[in-house]
């Protein structure tokens, strides 16, 4: 499955939006208008990043069942 670059595009979008997540979870923690800004701003790119990995994820899931 590591050979399948389809599946690696499915990890390397679970990744980012992990990372993603984690960048706004450390903003969280700093004190300042700029910072609560700048959360909020990483937390909706989390949103954008998942949604992305979401249907990555259902697509790859369809597309094995369907023998792909």
């Amino acid at each position: 499955m590591l050979s399948d670059p389809f599946f690696l595009l499915v990890a390397a979008a679970c990744v980012v939006t992990a990372l993603i997540l984690v960048r706004g979870i450390a903003t969280f923690g700093k004190e300042g208008i700029e910072n609560a800004k700048r959360a909020n701003k990483y937390m909706w790119w989390r949103i954008i990043a998942q949604f992305v990995a979401v249907l990555l994820i259902l697509l790859f899931v369809y597309v094995r069942r369907q023998g792909g």
